[in-house]
C-alpha cells in the first residue's frame, strides 16, 4: 500500500473511507464524530458562540507546535475571546497529493493531544485531496461552537476610559519561531511558539473579575499594536501603552533587533489582551499570574479619554509615539 496520500483518497469511495478511518479517526475518534453523520448534534444550554478559521502556516511543523495544534488553539482561543466555553470543533483537511501518511499521523496526533489539553473534541469534519502542486502539503479549516453564560458581555466595543489593559505574557514568540524555522535561522537560545489553548486561563480570569472584563482579544496576525487599534476603533476610545511594562523575552527582542522587526506587530498564538474595569484590575492580574500561561502577565496600559480610535505608547525614553495598525505584509504564512 502507498505510504502517501493519493488523489484517489479524495474520491469519496473506499480509499477516502480508509484515509479517514486510518489517519483521522484513529487519532481523534469520539462518540459524536464516529457516527460520521453529515452534521454533529450537540446538547447545549445558554447563548451560543460560533467561529471559523483557516490555517496555512509554512512550515507546518515549527518549534513549539505545528499546523494541527495551531488550528485547535486558534479556534478555541477565538471562542474564549468572547467568554465562551468550547463544546465542539469541526476539522476540514485539504491535503496535497503526495503528503506522507507519517506526516498526517503526526498532525492528527497533535490535534488529539491539543484537544485533550483544551478539554474539547472534534465532532465533525471533512477531507479533500488536491493535485500535487495545487496546495502546500496541508491546509486546515476549522469551526467551533461554544456556550456563553448569560451574564457575560465581552466585546471589542466595550472598552471605557479608565479601564486597564492586561496582557498574559511575552509577546512575538509565535511569529519569530515560525519565521526562524522557515528561514533556517538559529540563535543561542531557542525560540518556541507560544501556541496554547487559552480557555483555561480565561475561565480563571472571568471567575476573578466577572462582568468587569470588558474586552478580550488574542493578538495574532498584526500583533499587539494592531489588536489594540481594533479595540480603540470599535470602542471609540484612545489607548495609552507603557513600553516598559510590555513583556518581551530577551531572545525574541534580540531576534527582532537583528531582523529589523517590531515585536509589537509580530503574531502571537498563546497571548491575549484583557480590558478590565479599574476596580477589578489587580484581582484580574492575580488570577492571570496564578495560571501557568500567565506567569509573566502585567498591566501594560489604560484606556483614555480623547484620541478616539488611536493607540499611543509612552516610550522608555520619555516621549509618547503613535502606534498605527499594521500595513502590508510583515511575516507571511504564520497562521
Amino acid at each position: 500500500m502507498q505510504d502517501v496520500v493519493l488523489l484517489a483518497h479524495g474520491s469519496g469511495g473506499t480509499m477516502s473511507r480508509d484515509l479517514v478511518a486510518r489517519q483521522v479517526l484513529s487519532h481523534i475518534a469520539n462518540p459524536i464524530l464516529s457516527r460520521l453523520d453529515d452534521a454533529a448534534v450537540l446538547d447545549t444550554e445558554g447563548r451560543l458562540a460560533f467561529t471559523t478559521d483557516s490555517y496555512i502556516v509554512d512550515p507546518i511543523f515549527f518549534p513549539g507546535g505545528d499546523i494541527g495544534r495551531l488550528a485547535v488553539c486558534g479556534t478555541v482561543n477565538d471562542l474564549s475571546m468572547v467568554g465562551a466555553t468550547p463544546v465542539g470543533l469541526s476539522l476540514a483537511l485539504i491535503i496535497e497529493e503526495g503528503l506522507p501518511f507519517e506526516t498526517l499521523d503526526r498532525i492528527m496526533a497533535s490535534v488529539h493531544s491539543t484537544c485533550a489539553e483544551a478539554g474539547v473534541e472534534v465532532v465533525t469534519g471533512d477531507t479533500k485531496v488536491v493535485n500535487r502542486g495545487k496546495a502546500d502539503k496541508l491546509f486546515i479549516n476549522t469551526a467551533g461552537v461554544g456556550v456563553i453564560q448569560n451574564d457575560i458581555d465581552i466585546s471589542g466595543s466595550n472598552a471605557r476610559p479608565g479601564d486597564k489593559i492586561l496582557l498574559n505574557g511575552h509577546i512575538a514568540e509565535h511569529g519569530i519561531a515560525v519565521m526562524t524555522s522557515r528561514e533556517g535561522l538559529t540563535f543561542s537560545s531557542k525560540i518556541q511558539s507560544d501556541c496554547a489553548p487559552l480557555n483555561g486561563i480565561v475561565r480563571d480570569l472571568l471567575q476573578a473579575a466577572g462582568k468587569s472584563v470588558r474586552s478580550l482579544r488574542d493578538p495574532t496576525r498584526g500583533g499587539l499594536a494592531t489588536t489594540l487599534n481594533e479595540i480603540a476603533t470599535q470602542s471609540g476610545v484612545g489607548i495609552l501603552l507603557e513600553e516598559a511594562a510590555i513583556p518581551i523575552g530577551n531572545s525574541v527582542r534580540a531576534a527582532c533587533d537583528m531582523l529589523g522587526l517590531d515585536p509589537l506587530y509580530v503574531a502571537n498564538e498563546g497571548k491575549f489582551v484583557a480590558v478590565v474595569a479599574p476596580e477589578a484590575a489587580e484581582a484580574a492580574l492575580s488570577a492571570l499570574r496564578r495560571h501557568p500561561l500567565g506567569t509573566h502577565a502585567g498591566i501594560v496600559g489604560e484606556v483614555i479619554e480623547g484620541r478616539k480610535g488611536k493607540v499611543m505608547m509612552h516610550t522608555r525614553l520619555g516621549p509618547t509615539r503613535p502606534l498605527s495598525m499594521l500595513t502590508g505584509e510583515l511575516l507571511p504564512r504564520i497562521c
